[in-house]
């Protein structure tokens, strides 16, 4: 399992949260917690936005028995990256 640092998870963790496919993030603010191991290893080894919406795909399927199709898998990928983008500039990740 990969340890997030601090400064990426609550970002990382507000982000899926507020996208919330599940529509439990109101009540439940860790429910997306298992993803944030594996989203914070792609974006830190710079994995592009098809590859991290390939992975997000993967695990809304998977692991949440969710229909992605409808999700913004794509969108949210890209507001990962734009966000990681901007917040490795200011930590060494």
């Amino acid at each position: 399992m990969t340890v997030v640092p601090e400064a990426y998870e609550d970002g990382l963790r507000r982000l899926l949260n507020e996208w919330d496919p599940l529509d439990v993030a109101e009540d439940v603010q860790d429910e997306y917690d298992c993803m944030l191991g594996h989203l914070f290893l792609l974006l830190r080894t710079g994995a592009d936005q098809a590859r991290i919406a390939g992975y997000l795909r993967d695990d809304l399927t998977h692991h949440f028995r969710l229909d992605p199709r409808f999700l913004g898998t794509e969108s949210m990928a890209a507001r990962l990256r734009a966000w990681w983008d901007g917040a490795a500039s200011h930590h060494d990740a």
